[in-house]
């Protein structure tokens, strides 16, 4: 017998400012499904995931829920008004018993129950919404670009998480390699209208561009049999005392087939353009420190940065990647050492707070208000690159229409945002380029294209990213910073740094073997079996294995009052059911913990 869905849309329709943006849409998740939701900013993904939520509803259609389906959202703006702590509205809705949930996801992604609402950044109250639906465990688990404002770490053991569920989910990103290690099968929305292909996201690039090619081939057998028609209408009339008036119509009928096709979205036409020669050496800093309290970030650091460089920073939240950039750029001073700035230095930064956008200005006067954009006595013109350009012509360019130049900047999504903020960005002529977390919301195509502008590029560039595959794809240098005032510089990207940091553990075991007189393999390989999140994830088995325990003493306790069986029976089944599967989960901790101590010894 089939298996009821989890969540089906029927004939969903749903219109924003007079502009459709589904029309007869259905879509059905089934229990198991691990689906990655793609689609060009502004093409929906949000919007049809906050319906699937019940947040937004449609014009018409229907979204029905299987029977007794939990369906759990983390959305990129969580309202935490009414809490104080991000403990408290990520905790809320729990039992006092599933509290360490929260803890655990807590631990693993990064934040701190303790820290106040009021002064929490954008990125700990994602992370708190994330850990909130993590703790929540329901059947059906919707998340929006859960990986923003999360570091490498937090995003392998978001990763290891997603991957041992049971629950079903439906998964927005920007990147490759989580969706790659994730999903089974795709949704993509486009025009409108979305499809299902079975596949991972690791094949929808390959299923995409199919679909267009086809689309493309119809469209060019459609244009020419219009053609074709159109001149048997013209020359052929001086022929026939009357034309043939079925053919006629059948020529309008082709010509209302095109009209009606929707276009598809192009790509945006963004442009780098390196401005005059910057010197050989861009940045040369020696022996730098740097600390904030008891809190060092850097010690004895020493680079040289040349022309051309494509040098990425990783590591951490909170390791001090951001301070690091700001001090090569000369906007922070370190504590000791020296940081030479070179010449004729044209520096475009990309900020990973978006500060340079006003959130109540148009994009319109965001553009042309910026002094370095101001074209003098031109009210509708911009400067891009030294040349005067219509402020509109310039949006469209992004991908802006001409509405939405007169809109706020607040209206926009995160991608346009982004998309925006690269279009500031790309109007200076520049030689080095300073990008914070610049992958953040955008789609595929746009990174695509970024990533192909940034190859091409006739300047230098340092970047912040925990984006693994945009890393392999940009970077030829590493800067490893791993916390305790340490960064390490490694050649290439994410992956090699990785192999590298792999040699390096290896070559360390082998001096601690050499010096205890222990025969050494010939074959390099780590000092440990363990992944790096293996790691983690043994380290932090002993705590959760004592509060299971701590937890079961407690339930044990409970249910040891005579009392309670006949005075509060639901109580004590709820109880009853707690221990049992508490004495699961300390089963099943114990017995992974046991595995990954067999598995570092080898």
């Amino acid at each position: 017998m089939a298996r009821a869905p989890l969540l089906q849309l029927s004939d969903i329709a749903l219109t924003f400012g007079g502009d459709p943006v589904f029309e007869d849409l259905g879509l059905v998740v089934q229990q198991g499904d691990r689906l990655a939701l793609v689609g060009r900013n502004g093409s929906g993904k949000s919007t049809l995931m906050k319906v699937m939520a019940g947040l937004v509803e449609a014009d018409s259609g229907m979204v029905t829920a299987g029977p007794g389906v939990s369906v759990g959202y983390m959305e990129q703006d969580p309202d935490l008004t009414g809490f104080e702590t991000l403990g408290d509205f990520a905790s809320h809705g729990l039992e006092p018993g599933e509290l360490y949930k929260v803890e655990r996801a807590g631990e693993g992604l990064k934040f701190d129950p303790e820290r106040p609402v009021a002064t929490a950044s954008g990125g700990e109250r994602r992370r708190a919404a994330l850990a909130r639906l993590m703790a929540l465990e329901p059947e059906l688990m919707l998340l929006d670009e859960p990986t923003n404002h999360l570091d490498i770490e937090a995003i392998a053991w978001l990763e290891d998480e997603l991957k041992s569920t049971r629950a079903a989910y439906v998964i927005i990103s920007h990147d490759r390699a989580f969706l790659n290690a994730l999903t089974r099968a795709t949704l993509w929305i486009d025009r409108g209208a979305v499809r299902r292909q079975e596949i991972g996201f690791q094949g929808f690039e390959a299923w995409r561009d199919a679909i267009w090619e086809e689309e493309d081939m119809q469209r060019h057998k459609l244009n020419r049999k219009i053609k074709a028609e159109a001149r048997w209408a013209v020359e052929g009339i001086s022929a026939r005392r009357k034309r043939n008036q079925g053919r006629v119509r059948a020529l309008q009928e082709l010509r209302a087939e095109r009209a009606g096709q929707i276009k598809r979205q192009g790509t945006a036409a963004m442009a780098l353009e390196a401005g005059p020669k910057s010197g050989r050496k861009v940045i040369e800093i020696d022996n730098i420190s740097k600390a904030y309290g008891d809190k060092i970030i850097l010690r004895d650091f020493s680079l040289t940065v040349n022309r051309g460089d494509r040098i990425a920073l990783v590591g951490p939240n909170g390791v001090g990647k951001t301070t690091l950039l700001n001090m090569l750029i000369g906007k922070e001073e370190p504590d000791s050492g020296t940081v030479k700035i070179g010449t004729n230095l044209a520096l475009a930064l990309f900020d990973q707070a978006r500060a340079q956008l006003d959130a109540d200005m148009t994009l319109w006067d965001s553009l042309t208000g910026d002094p370095d954009m101001r074209v003098s006595g031109k009210a509708d013109q911009i400067l891009v690159r030294g040349n005067p350009k219509h402020v509109v012509g310039y949006l469209k360019e992004f991908l802006f229409d001409e509405a939405q130049a007169r809109a706020p900047v607040r209206s926009l999504s995160g991608g346009e945002k982004a998309r925006l903020l690269l279009a500031k960005l790309m109007a200076r002529e520049s030689n080095l380029l300073v990008l914070d977390e610049p992958t953040n919301d955008l789609d595929v195509e746009t990174l695509d294209l970024l990533q192909e502008l940034l190859g091409s590029y006739d300047g230098t560039v340092i970047l912040v990213s925990h984006d693994r595959d945009f890393l392999d794809r940009v970077a030829a240098t590493t800067i490893a910073m791993e916390g305790d005032g340490k960064a390490t510089v490694y050649a290439g990207g994410w992956s090699d740094y990785l192999a590298q940091r792999g040699m390096e553990d290896f070559s360390e075991s082998v001096v601690k073997s050499k010096s205890s007189g222990a025969k050494v393999q010939a074959k390099a390989k780590p000092q440990s079996g363990l992944s790096f999140t293996e790691k983690h994830r043994l380290e932090a088995l002993p705590a959760e294995i004592e509060r299971l325990g701590a937890e079961i003493a407690k339930l044990e306790e409970l249910l040891g009052d005579p009392a309670l069986f006949t005075e509060q029976p639901a109580k004590f089944q709820k109880a009853s059911d707690a221990l049992v599967q508490r004495h699961e989960k300390l089963a099943d901790a114990e017995e992974e913990w046991l595995m990954l101590e067999e598995k570092a010894e080898k």
